[in-house]
C-alpha cells in the first residue's frame, strides 16, 4: 500500500518501462527532474525539450540508476509557435512512437506579456504550446500512448474567459494562470475524447503545493493565494510536498492500468479528484476539480479556438 503522500519511485516500484519512450516537457525544473527520473528508472527512454537545454542537461546530467543517454535534451520553447513545429518535426523523422508525454512545463502568475501573436503569456506557454505539441506528434501517439497535462488546483481562480481571454481590458496574473490551468484540464477531456479509439488515454491533474522556481515571480502580497485556513479560520502556509512527492501523481496517470476506466479525469495526491464544491480559491490547495474544467461542452469549444489560433488539429 502507497504512503499518504508516495514518491514518484514508490509509485512505479515495479514497473518496467524498458522500450517505452516517454516525452516530459519541463523536465528540468519544478517537480520535472523527479519525473523525469523516476520514469527513467523504471526504464524509459526519456525525451526532454527545455527552452534552456543547457541548464537542462547540467541539471539531468547524473540522475542515479540511469544509463548515460537514457535521457535526451532538445530545444523548445512552447511560446514560440514556429518553435514546437521545429521540435516536433525532429520527433516524426524519427518515427519512435510514444508511450508516454506529460506536459508538465509552465508559467505562473507572470507579469503581463503578449506573444507575437498578442497571446497572453501564460495561455500561449502552458495551453498552447502544448496543444500545438501533441497535436503535431499524433502520429507518433496513436496505439496505446499516455498524455499527461499537469494542471494545479489553480484552476479555481478562472473558467475560461471567452469574452476576454487576452485580458484587454485589464490583466489580472492570477486569473491568467487559472484561465490557463483550467486549459490544461479541458484539453485533457476532448483529447481522451477523441483519442481513446485510437488507444490514447488522456488526463490532466493537480500535483500538490510543492516549493519551485514555478512562484519565482510572486511577491509578498501573493502570499494569500497559495495560503489556507486551519480550523480557527487563520491563513497558514499548506503542507509542502516534495518535488519527488509532487510528480507522483503524473507518473500514476502515465501507468496506472486502473486509470483507463476514467480517460479525461482530473486526478490529485494519486486519485481520481471529485468535483468541488467549495467556492472558496486558494491555489495551493487540494480541494477537488471545478465542474467547469470537466465539462465536455467547454472543451470540444476550447478544442475548435486552440485549433484556429495554432492552425494544428490532427483530427480535422
Amino acid at each position: 500500500m502507497l504512503a499518504d503522500h508516495p514518491t514518484a519511485d514508490e509509485v512505479l516500484a515495479g514497473v518496467d518501462l524498458t522500450g517505452r519512450t516517454a516525452l516530459v516537457t519541463g523536465g528540468y525544473s519544478g517537480i520535472g527532474p523527479a519525473t523525469v527520473a523516476a520514469l527513467a528508472r523504471a526504464g524509459a527512454r526519456v525525451l526532454v525539450p527545455a527552452r534552456r537545454p543547457d541548464e537542462a542537461r547540467q541539471v539531468l546530467a547524473d540522475v542515479a540508476g540511469v544509463e548515460v543517454g537514457q535521457i535526451e535534451v532538445e530545444s523548445l520553447d512552447l511560446s514560440d509557435q514556429a518553435s514546437v513545429a521545429a521540435y516536433a518535426q525532429t520527433l516524426l523523422d524519427d518515427g519512435t512512437h510514444l508511450d508516454i508525454l506529460i506536459g508538465s512545463a509552465g508559467i505562473m502568475a507572470t507579469p503581463e506579456t503578449h506573444t507575437p501573436q498578442g497571446w497572453e503569456l501564460q495561455m500561449a506557454t502552458n495551453h498552447l504550446g502544448h496543444f500545438a505539441l501533441v497535436n503535431r506528434l499524433w502520429p507518433l501517439l496513436t496505439g496505446g500512448a499516455r498524455v499527461v497535462s499537469v494542471s494545479s488546483s489553480g484552476h479555481h481562480l478562472s473558467d475560461i474567459r471567452w469574452d476576454d481571454p487576452w485580458f484587454t481590458l485589464g490583466y489580472d496574473k492570477w486569473e491568467a494562470y487559472g484561465q490557463s490551468k483550467t486549459a490544461n484540464a479541458l484539453f485533457a477531456v476532448h483529447l481522451d475524447a477523441l483519442g481513446r479509439e485510437h488507444g490514447v488515454r488522456a488526463f490532466s491533474l493537480h500535483p500538490g503545493a510543492i516549493l519551485t522556481p514555478l512562484g519565482r515571480h510572486l511577491g509578498a502580497d501573493d502570499l494569500e493565494k497559495v495560503m489556507v485556513r486551519d480550523e480557527h479560520g487563520e491563513l497558514v502556509l499548506p503542507e509542502f510536498k516534495t518535488p519527488e512527492q509532487g510528480a507522483a501523481t503524473s507518473v500514476w496517470a502515465a501507468t496506472a492500468a486502473e486509470l483507463e476506466a476514467h480517460g479525461g479525469r482530473y486526478l490529485e495526491d494519486v486519485a481520481v479528484a471529485e468535483i468541488a464544491t467549495d467556492d472558496e480559491v486558494r491555489a495551493a490547495e487540494s480541494i477537488g476539480v471545478k465542474a467547469y474544467a470537466q465539462d465536455p461542452a467547454a472543451a470540444a469549444r476550447l478544442w475548435a479556438w486552440s485549433a484556429r489560433l495554432t492552425g494544428v488539429d490532427a483530427f480535422a
